[in-house]
């Protein structure tokens, strides 16, 4: 299997590649037909929101291009985290097409860590879709960082970080900034991570991330005045699943870059195994689309099908970008390589991940 981020033109050439792969081993697909049918896609986060614009742009594509042309409806069910509106998908799903998961990378870190709200099990899923993302790191030229060339100046200063919370997408900065030997002062209780800028941009805190597109659009306005200097990407994994730099951003390093410029020495060892789990689930792997269990080859094949199609459909080709940012989704063989990638971790370092939250930030899983 292979594993492709995420430029729209690195990821065009690996899904025909596995198109191609699969097309020709395939079996013969049975007639499937949703005419006159509805399909609920379940989100498990509230409206308004990344994964709910996120489903939104891609329900119209994929109601055209699915058999029969059924209408595609985008059913918010927050709550837990989103193990709300999962838990009800793993319970209540019949495998007949009719009802879809999409899931985030805040839906796969409460899996990876155990969290006992969880009573879904994504290994008895099928993957049929996979959007990837990207994030970058900054801080305020206070800190006396002018460049990354400054980067050891962080070395023994006290920053501070506005935090959603600790089993957050900010678990990935987290472990970044603990492998950089950075301290940090997490500020818990922010609503989002634009409000974490804010409060950059107030000079309450002096160290933050952005996703990709809100780092673009928010920050570089910041990074342009001097106001605020980057940092590092989360980068990408190419075909063998080793992090590159991200090329949205290629002047940027990325964390294993960083790392060796502070610490003389590639990064290893359980808490890097970590950084890299959590990276993947929550960037790289971010948002799945998720068929429940028991779903049919055919019925699979059909709904891969159908996002190929979307992906090769001109109106999505000429809105996507501006929609989603330049992160390509993908289907068939590489969204299987994520899928796995993004939902496995190894259970030492969940162990290793869930002391850390108990004893240096006070979270107990599930309260």
């Amino acid at each position: 299997m292979t594993v492709k981020s995420l430029t729209r033109r690195g990821a065009l050439g690996l899904f025909a590649a596995a198109s191609a792969t699969l097309t020709l081993g395939a079996p013969a697909q049975a007639q499937v037909d949703f005419s006159g049918r509805t399909i609920e896609w379940i989100i498990p986060f509230g409206t308004g929101g990344g994964s709910d614009t996120w489903a939104r742009f891609n329900a119209p594509f994929l109601s055209r291009h699915l058999p029969g042309n059924p209408t595609v409806v985008v059913v918010n069910e927050p709550g837990g985290g989103s193990t709300r509106g999962t838990n009800l998908f793993a319970q209540r799903a019949r495998p007949d097409g009719l009802t879809i998961l999409g899931t985030s990378g805040s839906t796969q870190f409460p899996y990876l860590l155990g969290d006992p709200r969880v009573r879904y099990e994504y290994q008895d899923w099928s993957v049929v879709m996979v959007g990837p993302t990207g994030g970058v790191a900054y801080v305020s030229p206070s800190t006396g960082v002018n460049s990354i060339e400054d980067v050891a100046n962080l070395q023994g200063q006290r920053l501070v970080y506005a935090s959603q919370g600790a089993t957050s997408l900010d678990l990935v900065p987290m472990l970044a900034f603990k492998l950089l030997g950075f301290d940090v002062n997490y500020v818990f209780g922010f609503g989002g991570r634009g409000d974490g800028r804010l409060a950059f941009e107030r000079g309450e805190v002096n160290i933050d991330y952005q996703t990709s597109s809100a780092f673009i659009n928010n920050v570089t306005p910041l990074v342009e005045e001097g106001k605020a200097v980057p940092l590092m990407s989360w980068g990408v994994l190419d075909a063998d699943g080793t992090p590159q730099r991200d090329p949205t951003f290629p002047d940027l390093p990325i964390l294993e870059e960083v790392y060796e410029m502070v610490h003389g020495e590639a990064p290893s060892g359980p808490m890097y195994d970590a950084y890299k789990a959590f990276n993947t689930a929550g960037f790289a792997a971010q948002k799945m689309v998720v068929l429940p269990a028991g779903a049919s080859e055919e019925l699979v094949e059909t709904y891969r099908q159908a996002w190929r199609d979307v992906f090769n459909d001109p109106e999505y080709l000429e809105t996507f970008e501006a929609a989603l940012g330049s992160y390509e989704q993908v289907t068939d063989a590489a969204a299987d390589a994520l899928f796995q990638a993004g939902t496995t971790i190894d259970p030492e370092v969940r162990a290793m991940v869930v002391d850390m939250l108990a004893t240096e930030y006070n979270v107990r899983l599930g309260e």
